[in-house]
């Protein structure tokens, strides 16, 4: 096998010494061969000398720009990959991008299906007027509650202000009550043990830590929409890094696909001695 390389090896330099000797003779007619590889070889390149690069290089058709390609996909991930003509690398990361929004947006809805689902339970089965009433009866407060107007919502018969003052009297009580419908109302209620006797299955008694099953369903539901919140941030910062990612891919798959092109296609100056041509070449890398 190795025999053949050499033959095919030294009949295609002898082809191409032989073009370009067709060539010299003919634009000068003075250069003669003998025939002998090794005398050729000499002869011809007195004739003319080869440079290294091709000074229109970047003007090689079908060149890709690789700050281009990268911000293609920065904006839309594989869109730099088209550009780049890599089509199965562009339909990986267009799956990628339609999955994570996708599933961004089906965890949202679900955590915001989920939320209203966990504050019409408080809403029905906690109550803030349990609640003071407990701090009233058990830890001597005095807060203003609205037993008598008729149609108000446990929220609306409460001196809220006065509740927040109660609490802050109390070494043993961590937090304060925010205002109804705020995300820290709802949350705390399902978390802290000081709110458990605004459960409307907490037995009574001065034992404000215990937990009744409403207290325990309802942190659970509320976990679960956190859950949910979660898993669709998660797909959000998925979708950034689909875009960085792509967005490098096709600066690398544009420098790639110039370096493919300039091995598949080369145009070279050659200096003869009668002129300068621009000869498409191919290039061969042989091991012995």
């Amino acid at each position: 096998m190795k025999i053949i390389q050499k033959i095919l090896i030294i009949l295609f330099f002898i082809s191409v010494f032989g073009q370009i000797a067709k060539g010299q003779a003919s634009e000068t007619g003075k250069m003669q061969l003998t025939g002998i590889l090794k005398n050729d070889s000499r002869i011809i390149s007195n004739y003319y000398s080869e440079t290294k690069t091709h000074p229109f290089a970047d003007d090689i058709p079908g060149r890709k720009t690789p700050m281009l390609a990268g911000l293609f996909s920065a904006i839309i991930p594989g869109a730099g990959q088209v550009y780049n003509e890599d089509y199965w690398i562009a339909g990986i990361f267009i799956a990628l991008e339609a999955a994570l929004i996708t599933t961004a947006i089906i965890y949202d809805k679900k955590g915001d299906d989920q939320t209203k689902s966990f504050q019409n339970f408080a809403d029905e089965n906690w109550s803030v007027v349990d609640y003071a009433k407990w701090l009233n009866q058990y830890r001597n407060h005095s807060i203003t509650i609205d037993e008598t107007t008729p149609g108000l919502k446990p929220w609306e018969r409460v001196n809220w202000t006065e509740l927040n003052a109660a609490e802050n009297q109390e070494s043993d009580l961590s937090h304060t009550l925010p205002p109804y419908g705020d995300q820290q109302y709802y949350e705390q209620i399902g978390k802290y043990l000081q709110y458990s006797s605004g459960w409307n299955d907490f037995p009574g008694g001065a034992n404000q830590n215990f937990v009744s099953p409403n207290f325990k369903f309802y942190s659970g539901e509320r976990g679960q929409a956190n859950d949910f919140y979660n898993t669709a941030s998660t797909a959000v910062v998925g979708i950034y890094i689909n875009h960085l990612l792509s967005a490098a891919e096709a600066v690398w798959g544009a420098t790639r696909f110039n370096s493919n092109l300039a091995v598949n296609l080369r145009v070279e100056t050659i200096n003869l001695a009668g002129g300068v041509e621009l000869v498409p070449t191919l290039k061969m890398k042989f091991s012995f």
